[in-house]
C-alpha cells in the first residue's frame, strides 16, 4: 500500500483546514451580510444610534473585502507564507464573529418576512428556486433550518457519498443537480436576495400569530409558511432494545450523519458491517459497505427485501444479486440487542431473535422515518401521519403550505386517494406546485392542481431500476432477470381492474424508461395477461 511521506501529509492537512477554516469564514460573512441589510432598515427608519450603528457598517463592509482578498488567496493557491495566511484566517473568524455579536444590538428585536420556510432539505432548495422564476424582491424569503449547510440533494448520502473512489461531496449534490439544474451553493441564496438561516432550530410553531420562535434567537414572523420539515429517522432505542446507543451504531437522515458514518469505514477498514433494514436505505448503504470492501450481513424481519414495493419475485432477484455480491442476508429475524466492546464502548455485536449473534464492527440502522409534524400538532388538520393538504398543499390554515414527507395529499390519478409520498421526486415537485400556487394567489390567478405520477428509483453496484405510477392489482413480470446475467434486463406491471397502474423496470435506457413513465401515466387496457407478459418491454415501447 502507498505510504504518502509525513511532509506531504502535513501539507495536505493544513490546505484542507485552511480551505474548511475559510468557508467557516465565508459562512460567517453570510450571517453578517443578513444583519447589515436589517440594520440599515432600521437605521432608515431611525430605531438605532446613527453614529454607532454607521461605524459598525462600516466596519461590515471592510470585514467583507478582508474576507473576500483571503478567499481568493485560499482557492488560487497564490501565497507564500501558508502559516501567516492561517493565522490571519483564524484572526479574522474571531473578528468576525465579534461583528456578529456586536451587530445584534442594532438589529430589530424580530425578523419579518413574507414568505418562510421552515426545513432545508431538498423542499427548500426547490421552493427556493421556483420563488426566484417567479421573481421576489431581496428580503422577502427566508429558509430556516437547523442543518449547517445550504439545501442538498439528500438521496446522494446512501449513494455515490459513501463510495471509496470518487465520492460525492459537497458542493457537488446541492440542489438542484437531482434534476439537471444549477447547483446552489450558499451564495447562490445571497445573490438571489434570499436569507438563509442554519443551524436554526425551531421549538415553537404558532399558526395563529405566524411566529417561528427558535431555542435561541430573535422569532420569525412571516406572511406565508412553507412546511418542508422532512422526515426523522426511527431509532432501534424507539422499541427498547439493549444497548442500542453504543458507539457505532449510525443512522442515516442528514450529511452529519453520513460524516459520521465515513470516518468510521475509514477507522475500520475491511471490518464487518451489519445493515438492520431491507427497505431503501438498507440495500443502499449494504452496497455501498460492499463497496468499501466491508464483511456485510444485512438483518430484516420481513420475507423478502423493499416488501412496500418488490414483489417476491422482483426482490428475490436483488437478493441473490447481493448474495453473488457477497452479502450475507438473514431474513425473518430482528435485533433484540447489542453487546458492546468493553475495552472502547463500541458496538461488537448484534443479537437477534432467533438465537443468531453477528460480529460487527458497524451497525447502519434503516428502519424507517416518521414525518416531522410535531410543531404542529393541534394546529391544522391532519391524515395519514402528515398534514392535510388540498392539491396546491395548502393546509387547513389560510397562507399556510406543507410539502415534501409532511404533505398528505390529493393523488388525482388514484381518484383523489389521499396518500403521503416520502421520496425526492414528490419533495421537488410538491415545494415547486406550492410556491406557483401562493404566487398565483397574489396575482389574482388560477392554476392547475397538482396531477402527480409517483416516481421511485434506485441504483445499487451496477444496477438501476425505476418505478412509475401505483402498485395496486396482481402483477406479471418479463424480461431477463437471472442475478447471473452481464446485464440483467426486467421488468414488471401491475394491473388493476383490466388496466396498467404501474410499471417496474431494472437496466432500462432512458428512452424506455420514459416509456414506462408513460404507460403508468396513460393507464392503458392490459388485455389478455399471458400476452402481455410474451410482450413484455415492447408493449411500453409501442404505447
Amino acid at each position: 500500500m502507498l505510504t504518502w511521506p509525513q511532509p506531504v501529509v502535513r501539507y495536505y492537512k493544513y490546505y484542507k483546514d485552511l480551505e474548511e477554516n475559510t468557508q467557516n469564514l465565508m459562512n460567517i460573512l453570510e450571517d453578517l451580510t443578513l444583519q447589515k441589510e436589517d440594520v440599515e432598515q432600521r437605521l432608515k427608519d431611525e430605531k438605532v444610534p446613527e453614529q454607532e450603528a454607521g461605524d459598525w457598517l462600516k466596519a461590515v463592509e471592510k470585514m467583507k473585502t478582508d474576507a473576500r482578498i483571503i478567499e481568493l488567496k485560499v482557492w488560487e493557491k497564490k501565497y507564500l507564507s501558508r502559516v501567516c495566511l492561517g493565522k490571519h484566517v483564524d484572526e479574522k473568524i474571531k473578528e468576525a464573529k465579534e461583528l456578529v455579536k456586536k451587530g445584534g444590538l442594532y438589529e430589530s428585536p424580530e425578523l419579518c418576512f413574507k414568505y418562510v420556510i421552515l426545513g432545508g432539505g431538498v423542499s427548500a432548495g426547490y421552493a427556493a428556486r421556483e420563488f426566484a422564476r417567479q421573481g421576489i424582491k431581496r428580503g422577502e424569503l427566508a429558509i430556516v433550518s437547523r442543518e449547517a449547510v445550504a439545501p442538498y440533494e439528500r438521496p446522494a448520502l446512501s449513494k455515490a457519498y459513501l463510495l471509496p473512489k470518487s465520492p460525492s461531496r459537497l458542493p457537488d449534490f446541492h440542489v438542484c443537480v437531482g434534476s439537471g439544474g444549477q447547483r446552489f451553493r450558499r451564495e447562490w441564496y445571497t445573490e438571489n436576495g434570499v436569507s438563509l438561516f442554519l443551524n436554526t432550530e425551531i421549538s415553537r410553531a404558532d399558526l395563529a400569530s405566524k411566529t417561528l420562535t427558535p431555542a435561541n434567537g430573535r422569532a420569525f414572523k412571516y406572511e406565508n409558511l412553507i412546511i418542508a420539515t422532512g422526515s426523522s429517522v426511527i431509532k432501534l432505542s424507539d422499541f427498547g432494545i439493549e444497548e442500542a446507543n453504543v458507539k457505532n451504531i449510525f443512522y442515516l437522515r442528514e450529511i452529519s450523519d453520513a460524516d459520521k458514518l465515513i470516518e468510521a469505514i475509514k477507522a475500520k477498514r475491511k471490518g464487518k458491517a451489519v445493515i438492520v433494514g431491507g427497505g431503501y436505505i438498507g440495500l443502499e448503504v449494504g452496497a455501498a459497505m460492499r463497496i468499501n470492501n466491508f464483511d456485510v450481513t444485512m438483518v430484516y424481519p420481513e420475507k423478502w427485501c423493499m416488501p412496500r414495493l418488490f414483489t417476491p419475485e422482483i426482490a428475490a432477484f436483488y437478493e441473490s444479486y447481493y448474495t453473488n455480491k457477497g452479502v450475507k442476508i438473514v431474513k425473518g429475524t430482528t435485533v433484540v440487542g447489542f453487546n458492546p466492546n468493553s475495552s472502547n464502548g463500541e458496538v461488537k455485536e448484534v443479537r437477534l431473535k432467533d438465537g443468531k449473534v453477528l460480529q460487527a464492527d458497524i451497525v447502519v440502522v434503516g428502519v424507517g422515518a416518521r414525518p416531522l409534524t410535531s410543531l404542529f400538532k393541534g394546529q391544522v388538520e391532519e391524515e395519514k401521519g402528515g398534514i392535510k393538504t388540498d392539491t396546491f398543499f395548502q393546509t387547513s390554515i389560510p397562507d399556510v403550505y406543507a410539502v415534501g414527507d409532511v404533505a398528505t395529499f390529493p393523488l388525482k390519478m388514484c381518484n383523489n386517494e389521499m396518500r403521503r409520498v416520502e421520496h425526492v421526486d414528490h419533495a421537488r415537485k410538491s415545494a415547486e406546485q406550492a410556491v406557483k400556487a401562493i404566487k398565483a394567489s397574489e396575482d389574482g390567478e388560477l392554476i392547475e392542481g397538482f396531477d402527480y405520477l409517483p416516481y421511485f428509483y434506485s441504483r445499487v453496484f451496477d444496477l438501476s431500476w425505476k418505478f412509475y405510477g401505483d402498485n395496486v392489482g396482481e402483477t406479471l413480470i418479463f424480461g431477463d432477470k437471472n442475478p447471473n446475467s452481464k446485464e440483467p434486463k426486467f421488468g414488471s406491471y401491475w394491473i388493476h381492474n383490466g388496466k396498467v397502474k404501474g410499471v417496474f423496470l431494472e437496466g432500462g435506457t432512458a428512452e424506455e424508461n420514459e416509456a414506462i413513465a408513460k404507460v403508468a401515466r396513460l393507464q392503458p387496457e392490459a388485455g389478455d395477461l399471458e400476452q402481455l407478459a410474451g410482450k413484455g418491454l415492447s408493449f411500453a415501447l409501442k404505447i
